[in-house]
């Protein structure tokens, strides 16, 4: 049985060396999250044979900060965004929702610990531009509103939020592939 493991674990390690593109972009405020819920979901996404990008699983040393994040968020499916009580003081955390957003791409909220309510830039004009701020605030308004999940870590079950939000980024993902079919589809063929 622990060769079987050994092998399976092996044969994804090889998957993302090989491809390393990035299918879901776990977006997080690394204080708040990168210890749980974020690490979490990333190692169950990875053992589902899923490519997640999690800054300090996925970037190495000599990266170019921006250059592979911002990348990792255009070439990504699906963008799982877990909000947390400093998430917003984090210009990180908003430029990376503000990508997912300005890029269309299907963003999954998981409100940890904070209610959407509470959500709004504080960053102030040394922090960030005029213009920064407003694509953070409208960034903020369009995930505000869209559905997400919830978790509160005094009453909640960590496990049953990963699962879930697992459940949400397979569901998504097969989406995606299908209106990408169906697009194939309808295009015409070259004569």
């Amino acid at each position: 049985m622990k060769n079987i493991i050994k092998a399976r674990a092996l044969e994804r390690l090889a998957k993302r060396v090989m491809n390393p593109s990035c299918e879901v972009f776990i977006n997080h405020r690394g204080v708040d999250t990168k210890r749980s819920i974020a690490t979490l979901l990333y190692d169950q996404l990875s053992w589902l044979d899923i490519h997640p990008f999690l800054d300090n699983k996925t970037m190495k040393p000599g990266d170019k900060l921006f250059d592979k994040i911002d990348s990792a968020i255009m070439g990504c499916k699906v963008g799982v965004a877990v909000f947390s009580p400093r998430y917003c003081e984090s210009y990180f955390c908003l430029h990376e929702l503000a990508l997912f957003v300005e890029s269309k791409k299907k963003v999954i909220p998981i409100f940890c610990d904070v209610k959407p309510s509470q959500l709004r830039v504080v960053l102030d004009s040394e922090q960030c531009s005029e213009e920064d701020r407003r694509r953070f605030a409208s960034a903020i308004e369009k995930t505000k509103n869209t559905v997400g999940l919830t978790f509160d870590s005094s009453k909640g079950n960590l496990s049953d939020v990963v699962r879930r939000a697992s459940n949400i980024v397979i569901r998504s993902l097969i989406e995606i592939e299908k209106e990408k079919q169906m697009q194939r589809q309808k295009s015409p063929i070259p004569i």
